[in-house]
């Protein structure tokens, strides 16, 4: 089997990734998306069981996988999906003194990952985890080319 595209290429990929989080966000720096990112993560991380973890784990991009599983502490119990606004401010509470995330970062942040996921994996994934994780990524847009990547 060849090298996974997402692995020969994930210092192309992972910078085009922090460009279109910061450009959706209007952050000005790399370190400002990645916490971003990182936040959303571990958000959405706190609300599944490790295999449910390591499900979506695999289906993400090579960085954005290892954000996501850095630091996970799998003891812990799923916590339930709350409504958008109590789920952004828990995002704003990860590394609170250098956190600037935008209210907008869930959002962006499901914008930015769908654009690098393959759209059936990530679907057949979210569709087997708790209510509420196809809400937490979904996307409106007006034309689906949006979503399409940065780099090819």
């Amino acid at each position: 089997m060849p090298m996974p595209w997402t692995y020969r290429h994930a210092s192309k990929e992972w910078r085009a990734i922090l460009d279109d989080l910061k450009d959706r966000m209007a952050l000005d720096s790399d370190n400002m998306a990645y916490t971003a990112m990182d936040g959303v993560l571990q958000v959405f991380r706190r609300r599944l069981t490790a295999q449910q973890g390591l499900d979506f784990a695999s289906v993400l991009p090579a960085i954005p996988r290892a954000v996501f599983v850095a630091g996970w502490v799998v003891q812990d119990p799923p916590l339930p999906f709350a409504e958008r606004a109590a789920l952004t401010r828990e995002v704003k509470q990860v590394r609170p003194h250098h956190n600037l995330t935008p209210d907008t970062a869930i959002e962006a942040t499901a914008w930015t990952l769908r654009r690098y996921c393959d759209r059936d994996d990530l679907e057949r994934v979210l569709a087997r985890l708790p209510e509420g994780a196809v809400a937490f990524w979904h996307v409106e847009v007006a034309d689906p080319l949006e979503l399409a990547p940065r780099i090819l």
